[in-house]
């Protein structure tokens, strides 16, 4: 009897993990193919759309790398700098707008919580015109900064809330116990509220990372100079930067370009879990 009736629980099962492996399949087919086209000398990527290459080309990534006016090492080093730089502001700006908004009373303090919440529904497009002007009349055009100063600023409200959410889980009785030693909001912030909130702080800081590392608008906007491009814009450049596709190259480059963010996301996928797991992961 009990063979009889794990047999169908067991079919079930069965066709469930089948589904999903077809499923997974064939999300992952475009990036397994660009993968296997990065192998693939030119003339066969397209003619042959086989997963396994029918002749290996290993040129592809050595003359990828140095295929444009500049290496691909100044791609890479112009993204982690801004990466690096995104994800410091995001940390300090955020977490400590966050306090504000869930330890101190201030006036009107709710009207500004509702607000900064209102930021969230607001499209990026929509502010892309004036902080253009703002930023060229500030002469920061054509740098780093537009891409690196407003993350100092708390400008991502998704980051403010999610740390807001974690603060208010925190007892408040350690503030007060904080206060009765003679503590001020800042140490309360510096000493007791950010060791406590590790969890949300590296979630904040993967997030911000892998975001700033892939964005290609902004750094398209801002960025004219090759010498200063990120690497999602040095792949764009690459298309067009003799008049004709190397698809090859392109595939090669563009699969170097997946290795950072897959480390950091397998490197730090508990904390993104429970990161999600605390809620409010709306963007």
């Amino acid at each position: 009897m009990a063979t009889g009736s794990k047999a169908p629980a067991l079919r079930r099962s069965l066709l469930r993990h089948g589904i999903l492996l077809i499923a997974a399949f064939g999300m992952l087919y475009p990036l397994l193919w660009m993968i296997a086209s990065s192998f693939k000398p030119e003339e066969l990527i397209f003619s042959e759309p086989g997963l396994i290459p029918g002749e290996w080309d290993w040129d592809n990534y050595a003359e990828g790398w140095n295929a444009l006016r500049v290496s691909f090492t100044e791609f890479y080093k112009n993204s982690f700098i801004i990466a690096s730089l995104a994800v410091v502001g995001n940390l300090f700006a955020c977490s400590l707008t966050a306090f504000a908004f869930a330890r101190l009373n201030f006036r009107l303090k709710w009207l500004w919580f509702a607000l900064m919440l209102g930021t969230l529904m607001l499209p990026y497009h929509v502010t892309l015109v004036p902080q253009y002007i703002l930023f060229l009349r500030l002469g920061w055009v054509d740098t780093f900064l537009p891409l690196v100063v407003p993350r100092f600023l708390a400008v991502d409200a998704f980051f403010i809330f999610l740390m807001v959410q974690f603060f208010r889980g925190i007892p408040r009785e350690i503030d007060e116990a904080a206060i009765m030693d003679g503590c001020g909001p800042w140490r309360i912030y510096w000493r007791i509220m950010l060791p406590l909130s590790t969890p949300v702080l590296a979630t904040a800081a993967i997030f911000s990372f892998i975001w700033t590392y892939d964005d290609f608008l902004a750094p398209l906007i801002y960025l004219n100079d090759m010498r200063d491009y990120t690497v999602p814009l040095a792949l764009r450049a690459f298309v067009d930067a003799t008049g004709e596709s190397r698809f090859g190259q392109l595939f090669a480059m563009s699969t170097l370009s997946l290795v950072p963010v897959f480390f950091v996301f397998l490197a730090f996928q508990r904390l993104i879990i429970r990161g999600v797991a605390l809620g409010a992961l709306k963007r």
